[in-house]
């Protein structure tokens, strides 16, 4: 390749063959070493790819002069080392696969050319459900419950894992997608094909920013988006504005890495770092680990950037050590870096880059805190939860409110539950989960939770029989230390045994409450709680009769699990009363960070990692048990409801459709802002009214067979009837939250897609309306699949969540924008209008369009 950034180094090791690796930092213009670390990677991984797609000449010192270049439109095209999908975006993307492979054949050609180029990894994390808790065999029973679901899944990703080359399969019950990435997969510097380069990645899973935590930058896409890349494509984007976020100061004693990425996720908010890269520096990174780390980079959805950057130290190098990597690779990553000035020295200020953009926080000014209750940048101080709580009772209607009459606040209803009577009101506890890859892939808080638990069982206190406690670990390393520190049988004694390993009550698994627990909110219409270590809290996502939802860290959760409450003041007010009469207040159990960094370092070491991951594909005897097809094209079984071939394919031809103008759409939808992807695609639950289920009972199914939306992504009939059916759904049309909206040749009141086959049948093409950040939460392609097999043909917006920005653009669904300072109500439109969108033939990026209403 003859590039200027491209360099020949001596060996890293004169045993091995000589290495090229791509030296930037050692141009001898010293501006590049201004630009933030992020970014050196992205351009590395441009130039690394392939000539035709290399940064135009006249752009490169645009690129080097950092302050010039951001604010030029320099599109970089970026090719990642590496795809990681988990199996909720895996299996559309696996089917699309299989779909394309036929298509192919069709028109003549070779079907096997469908295959992924670069390595990707399906992690199967998604699937588990919380049916079974408070009991030691409850890991056992949820993992067969899951195989009985979900076998005819599994089967066809097994197919794939041998159909596709470059594609490996991480079995169930091994863990979380992004702290399997984290602990096991990431390379941090790649070895391949006689070249060290840096590890990249983008995945199907919008936390795929966890992995920036440990310096590997990486990314959620669209499931669109990530099938491009595994087939060779890059993805074209602009050079981002990078936000420098400098973190100084110590944390306090009582602080956890929950409460410090929770007040960093309110900041960045407010902030507005959407479509932005961050990058963390400043003297108080070193104070992290790599966990703590994680867990910031991991919640950089809920703030909104494309990614949350921390760049390789010697605490990453440590952590690749402590995770049982081979040590001899460990020494050649940091050689490598070393060499290419890419290994940073947070302390040293010599170092800090040019941003466009400086925040800062001090670490020491962090308080316990929570999230909540329906958005997870909607902080609450510990100290302030009670009241916080009651004056979203009565609050109007929305984010911080739930509209409960005064005379209601008090409410109490009695019930019982296996021979006891017990009371439920609003801000009762009725979940409690330690979940999600957030913070179960962090020991601190991990072991915190277990130290509390201890000290409270120690104190003589519980939790109340009803509640529905769990602990969902993302890796078996988690139960491994917590087994080894000997806290995991106090644990189990307040209820939060091991239920599985998997995404579970983050994702909205849940599970099924109590009936009379369920009999209990549903007649008082009490505003019941779910307290969860999770990263999202949208309405109708955690379980259908849960309010208000807080995100918390895993202390927190058992202390909120013991208090049976959020109504509580921990100052003032004693989790409980022991059987001696003494009151407990949570600053007698709650664990210092001295206490939990300890044990830490006694109990988590380098063998749990290496005994775990030798065997992480071959543990699961159910998986291996499972018998595959071996053909390279998929046999469709027209029985199945939950692998289908989808219509997307249908009619391909060799040349490129010229796109069309949109005439006389109606709007099928009008909504507000902070419409999320759970609300277009749900993940959970599916309805007994909703028409998923009315279409799976045509099919012979009992509600008990239902299984999640989420599970039946390989099948577009039930997911296009999953399409917008979130029952937290708010559409201006209808006065009340529910999946349904007005179909306006009629006037009816109709489910969504029951209106959207009646202006399909009759030919009429829909659009929808929406405020600010439409398509904010999770990754899912099936919130852009599932609209463009209603009929929608185009969306019109404040702004847009990046992703599914992304995804509307790759169904062909078109993203349109109001011009700056303009929106519906600006403009005078109720929805109830008829559109025409002009589109002309020749599409720009950027370009203003005419709509005739």
């Amino acid at each position: 390749m003859s590039n200027p950034f491209v360099q020949i180094v001596e060996p890293l090791d004169p045993k091995q063959p000589l290495k090229k690796f791509f030296n930037l930092s050692k141009l001898e213009d010293v501006r590049y070493a201004r630009l933030p670390f992020s970014i050196r990677v992205l351009l590395e991984a441009a130039i690394r790819n392939c000539d035709e797609f290399l940064v135009k000449k006249e752009d490169v010192e645009n690129i080097l002069n950092w302050k010039v270049v951001q604010h030029k439109n320099v599109e970089v095209p970026f090719k990642p080392a590496r795809v990681i999908l988990q199996d909720f975006t895996g299996v559309p993307a696996v089917v699309d696969f299989a779909a394309m492979r036929d298509a192919v054949k069709k028109l003549g050609g070779d079907p096997e050319k469908i295959n992924p180029i670069c390595p990707a990894d399906l992690v199967i994390d998604h699937s588990i459900q919380v049916d079974f808790n408070r009991r030691s065999d409850s890991l056992q029973k949820n993992q067969d419950l899951e195989f009985e679901r979900n076998k005819e899944r599994f089967e066809f990703l097994k197919w794939g894992s041998q159909a596709f080359k470059n594609m490996r399969i991480i079995p169930p019950g091994s863990g979380i997608i992004h702290q399997v990435n984290l602990e096991y997969l990431a390379r941090v510097v790649m070895d391949q094909d006689g070249y060290y380069y840096p590890d990249s990645v983008v995945g199907t899973d919008s936390h795929t920013t966890m992995i920036d935590g440990l310096g590997v930058l990486g990314w959620g896409v669209g499931g669109i988006e990530a099938e491009a890349v595994m087939l060779g494509q890059p993805i074209s984007m602009v050079l981002p504005e990078v936000v420098g976020y400098k973190l100084v100061g110590n944390p306090q004693q009582l602080v956890t890495s929950t409460d410090i990425v929770l007040t960093i996720t309110k900041h960045l908010r407010q902030v507005g770092v959407v479509g932005k890269f961050v990058e963390f520096f400043g003297p108080g990174v070193a104070q992290l680990s790599i966990a703590d780390r994680a867990t910031i980079a991991n919640m950089c959805p809920e703030y909104g950037a494309t990614a949350a950057y921390f760049p390789v130290d010697d605490i990453s190098i440590g952590y690749l050590i402590q995770t049982g990597r081979d040590n001899e690779k460990v020494m050649c990553t940091k050689k490598y870096l070393e060499a290419v000035g890419m290994l940073r020295d947070f302390k040293n200020s010599s170092q800090d880059p040019d941003f466009t953009q400086v925040v800062e926080l001090d670490l020491h000014t962090v308080v316990p805190c929570c999230s909540g209750p329906k958005r997870p940048q909607d902080k609450v101080a510990v100290s302030d939860m009670k009241n916080d709580f009651e004056t979203c009772l009565g609050a109007k209607q929305g984010f911080k409110g739930f509209q409960i009459a005064p005379d209601r606040h008090n409410s109490i209803v009695k019930f019982n539950f296996e021979g006891c009577d017990f009371e439920l009101a609003h801000g009762s506890v009725v979940i409690a989960a330690i979940t999600s890859c957030t913070n179960t892939s962090n020991p601190s808080v991990m072991l915190g939770a277990g130290l509390l638990a201890k000290k409270a069982v120690e104190a003589g206190l519980t939790v109340k029989p009803y509640i529905k406690t769990s602990l969902s670990p993302g890796s078996g390393v988690v139960t491994y230390y917590l087994r080894e520190s000997g806290v995991m049988s106090y644990l189990s004694q307040l209820g939060f045994d091991v239920v599985g390993y998997g995404c579970m009550t983050c994702i909205g698994n849940s599970g099924p409450l109590p009936e009379s627990v369920v009999e209990a909110i549903t007649q008082g219409d009490l505003v019941a709680v779910g307290v969860l270590s999770g990263n999202r809290n949208f309405e109708g996502r955690v379980h259908p009769n849960t309010r208000a939802n807080y995100l918390a860290s895993p202390p927190l959760v058992i202390a909120y699990a013991i208090a049976g409450t959020v109504r509580i003041d921990f100052e003032k007010e004693p989790l409980g009363i022991n059987a001696s009469g003494k009151k407990i207040f949570l600053k007698d159990i709650w664990p210092t960070r001295n206490e939990i960094q300890a044990v830490e370092r006694q109990f988590v070491i380098p063998g749990m990692f290496k005994e775990v991951y030798q065997k992480i594909e071959t543990v699961n005897k159910a998986w291996n048990a499972l018998d595959a097809p071996s053909d390279k094209l998929y046999t469709w079984n027209p029985k199945s409801t939950y692998i289908k071939s989808p219509p997307f394919f249908d009619g391909l031809t060799l040349a490129l459709q010229t796109p069309k103008t949109i005439e006389d759409a109606y709007v099928l939808l009008s909504f507000g802002d902070s419409v999320t992807t759970d609300h277009i695609s749900p993940a959970g639950n599916i309805a007994r009214n909703s028409p998923a289920a009315r279409y799976l009972t045509s099919r012979g199914l009992t509600p008990r067979e239902f299984n999640s939306y989420g599970s039946r992504r390989g099948n577009d009939a039930v997911m296009a009837r999953g399409t917008f059916a979130n029952i937290r759904l708010v559409n201006k049309f209808i006065d009340k939250q529910g999946p349904q909206t007005i179909h306006f040749p009629s006037g009816e009141t109709l489910d969504v897609f029951d209106a959207a086959e009646r202006y399909k049948q009759a030919g009429h093409p829909l659009i929808v309306l929406a405020g600010k950040e439409y398509g904010a939460g999770s990754s899912r392609d099936w919130a852009a699949k599932g609209p463009f097999l209603l009929g929608v043909k185009a969306v019109i917006a404040e702004s847009y969540e990046r992703i599914h920005r992304s995804n509307l653009v790759g169904m062909g669904v078109i993203p349109l924008q109001y011009l700056p300072g303009e929106d519906a109500a600006t403009l005078g439109l109720t929805g109830r209008e008829r559109y025409t969108i002009i589109i002309p033939e020749i599409l720009k990026p950027q370009m203003n369009v005419q709509i005739k209403v």
